[in-house]
């Protein structure tokens, strides 16, 4: 038997998605097959501090800890984490890692550039402004979404229904983010599509999965946590629908330079799909939406896991 690969996890994170982070991380380490990986669990704490199994550890030290794996897995969600920062540490260390290098996750992260990126690709997106603050508002039309630009989960989501409710919706965001997306709230479906990088270089999209929430709730940060959301896998969409959805999750993927697995989120309307955003390190646990929708394909949990870390070890030769 080969020896087994060192493989830094890296969870938690120094942002409102902290415990999200903790789970994707412990779900990856319990995952991860101990025959052939040699698991190294690596923690950023909410004040940025980090540690390996409770000890904590000096910057310095910690960095040391992760230019000695062969491989890391970033599992931090949301800033500092997923929008290219980790990314940018392993590739100053010299390490091989999961997920998007630099450019795609910073894109990505970034709600306002991603919309500009599927715009020049001629995919829909919704009708927006962005501000740095709640002077430069201007009336939009209602119902609208405010959410900031750069974060994740949901965080900062408001549904916004009166010319009342603008201001401290924008205040709520500006409290998570320098910037501020205001949308036109977009009538459609919930679909979202996963698309993974193999080992060899080539991609694949996953089947696409429906969101339900209840009337009248966005899909925000409470509705993904407290199990009220139906996740409807396969999604029941024509086949044009579906072929619409791949193109569009695939043509994101590469024009972001997205690596690894990335989900890409869409509300499917009676005029085809307008993208909502793109997520560089969705949420992996195996009841996550990304592993169910690659398990419902036939690539089991354990094996997706796999499939990610020999592709980071093969993108670097």
């Amino acid at each position: 038997m080969s020896a087994r690969r060192r493989v830094a996890v890296i969870g938690g994170g120094r942002n409102c998605e902290h415990e999200v982070g903790l789970a994707t991380a412990a779900s990856v380490r319990r995952a991860l097959d101990p025959r052939r990986y040699d698991v190294v669990p690596l923690t950023i704490g909410r004040d940025g501090s980090w540690s390996s199994d409770g000890s904590p550890l000096a910057f310095a030290d910690a960095v040391a800890v992760l230019a000695a794996c062969d491989v890391a897995f970033p599992a931090v969600h949301g800033p500092h984490g997923e929008d290219g920062t980790l990314a940018a540490l392993c590739e100053l260390a010299g390490v091989p890692y999961v997920g998007a290098g630099v450019r795609g996750g910073a894109l990505a992260m970034d709600k306002w550039a991603t919309k500009l990126v599927a715009a020049a690709l001629g995919i829909r997106v919704a009708p927006g402004m962005v501000v740095a603050s709640v002077d430069e508002l201007v009336p939009v039309r209602l119902p609208a979404v405010v959410k900031p630009v750069a974060a994740g989960s949901s965080h900062g989501v408001t549904l916004v229904r009166s010319a009342a409710q603008l201001v401290p919706a924008a205040r709520a965001a500006l409290e998570l983010d320098t910037r501020v997306l205001v949308e036109e709230l977009v009538v459609g479906r919930e679909v979202d599509v996963a698309v993974l990088e193999r080992a060899d270089g080539t991609r694949v999209a996953g089947p696409p999965l429906e969101v339900v929430v209840p009337s009248g709730r966005l899909f925000d940060t409470e509705a993904k946590y407290d199990g009220s959301a139906d996740f409807r896998l396969p999604a029941v969409v024509s086949d044009v629908e579906g072929k619409e959805l791949e193109e569009a999750a695939l043509a994101m993927f590469d024009a972001l330079g997205c690596s690894g697995v990335a989900r890409v989120d869409f509300f499917l309307t009676r005029s085809g799909p307008v993208l909502n955003e793109v997520n560089t390190m969705p949420g992996l646990t195996e009841q996550s939406q990304v592993p169910k929708m690659f398990a419902a394909a036939g690539l089991a949990y354990p094996r997706l896991l796999d499939e990610l870390v020999t592709g980071a070890l093969a993108r670097v030769g």
